[in-house]
């Protein structure tokens, strides 16, 4: 899908014009709203490749329904 991959961080929050993300090491990382594509939201995986930040929606649907799986066997027991 993209040539080069440098950056993957999952978008928890939105805070003052920035999208506050967590990066697959467990960091956290501030981006400017600006830099991001204009529909992001809470809970995409952004992947920074070829210059720009891209939302990966399949690791994020695939990310929702590993959570939604999880609480489901959670709640049942």
């Amino acid at each position: 899908m993209f040539k080069r991959k440098e950056m993957i961080a999952t978008v928890d929050r939105m805070e003052g014009g920035y999208a506050v993300c967590e990066k697959e090491n467990g960091s956290m990382v501030r981006l400017p709203l600006d830099k991001l594509p204009a529909d992001v939201r809470a809970g995409d995986i952004l992947v920074y490749a070829d210059g720009a930040y891209h939302i990966d929606r399949e690791a994020a649907e695939e990310r929702r329904k590993k959570i939604i799986a999880l609480q489901e066997s959670l709640w049942s027991k």
